[in-house]
């Protein structure tokens, strides 16, 4: 699992221009944002949320409820090191969890370790591809991208073949 920010002020993707003069790309001026949190599963699943405001111990408990609900089943998730993954709140909740939800923690700055990482490329290269004039309209594209690639099970699965990231395939 892991979190992402869109911004609307963010310079994905590139542009062209006549040779010599710069391109000057307009944009609506208005600076605005979405989090967002994901898991994947080796065999293809998807689950995400928008964050209202900024992400910590509450939020994430709401979203491995969630996650658990959803699957139907224990859980197992790996995390990245976010502070709040390791607070005294999160613990408490897993120590309620025993047998429902477990927990495992990526080694510090190894995002190539993580399946999720590759939602956040594919999503932010497909938003980067559309000009986005406000902020309703980024989150109905977010959304939309989100949904997307959450249908195509084959590319979810394909996160879990690049070289860091196979040996999470292994429980699929």
């Amino acid at each position: 699992m892991d979190e992402a920010a869109f911004r609307s002020d963010a310079h994905r993707g590139t542009t062209w221009g006549p040779r010599g003069q710069t391109p000057v790309i307009k944009d609506s001026g208005g600076r605005f944002g979405f989090k967002l949190i994901s898991a994947v599963s080796a065999r293809g699943d998807l689950h995400f949320d928008v964050i209202e405001g900024s992400m910590d111990a509450e939020k994430f408990i709401d979203f491995l409820r969630k996650l658990r609900q959803d699957a139907g089943c224990p859980i197992f998730v790996i995390a990245d090191n976010a502070r709040y993954h390791h607070s005294k709140k999160v613990q408490a909740f897993l120590e309620t969890q025993v047998g429902q939800i477990m927990m495992a923690f990526l080694p510090a700055y190894s995002p190539e370790l993580n399946p999720d990482e590759q939602v956040w490329n594919h999503a932010k290269a497909e938003v980067g591809k559309h000009p986005i004039k406000s902020k309703l309209e980024m989150e109905s594209l977010i959304l939309s991208v989100m949904r997307s690639i959450q249908q195509k099970v084959e590319l979810v699965k394909s996160f879990f073949k690049l070289p860091g990231t196979l040996y999470a395939e292994m429980g699929a």
